[in-house]
């Protein structure tokens, strides 16, 4: 009886030390995804500013993404654009008409779930757009997926900037 209690106690603290091995790796994978993930979303940041100093970026900025016909973006000045060339290309449009700023993600919070995250925080700054200072504030979500290549962004949203939008209108008439 000794001797079975002993050998159950015994495969009981294997069982433990296996399932805490497990979690310990687990841990470990997300820390690292989390840490892949944040470098794509600072490089991705700092091809913004890069954006708002005028210069174009889109060869920054399209490795960051997952090159399918499905990616997609809801930029601050409205609209959706789908695709890779198209995306890109917004944010050369921006640069086009910029002089000067700095964009900031504050608040940043990244959840992993498997091989898809989720980044959402404010991106706050300035932006000197057409001769004009815009203060930038809004909600952003990024979307990631775990590719061969490693995280790339999928989505990228944020809310509408009106200040931008009524600079738009008045550029066109």
């Amino acid at each position: 009886m000794l001797r079975s209690g002993l050998k159950n106690l015994v495969q009981g603290a294997s069982c433990g030390v296996a399932m805490a091995v497990l979690a310990a790796g687990a841990v470990e994978a997300e820390q690292s995804a989390l840490a892949e993930i944040e470098a794509v979303s600072d490089a991705f940041y700092a091809a913004l500013n890069e954006m708002l100093a005028g210069s174009p970026i889109s060869q920054d900025v399209a490795p960051l993404w997952l090159d399918a016909e499905g990616v997609t973006a809801l930029h601050p000045v409205g609209g959706r654009d789908i695709g890779l060339s198209r995306l890109v290309a917004a944010f050369d449009g921006v640069a086009s008409l910029a002089s000067g700023g700095a964009v900031a993600l504050q608040d940043q919070a990244i959840a992993v779930f498997g091989e898809t995250a989720v980044e959402t925080g404010i991106e706050i700054g300035s932006a000197t757009l057409a001769g004009e200072v815009i203060t930038l504030e809004y909600r952003v979500t990024n979307v990631y997926i775990l590719s061969d290549e490693g995280w790339r962004m999928v989505h990228h949203h944020t809310d509408l900037s009106t200040p931008i939008i009524e600079l738009l209108a008045r550029l066109s008439d």
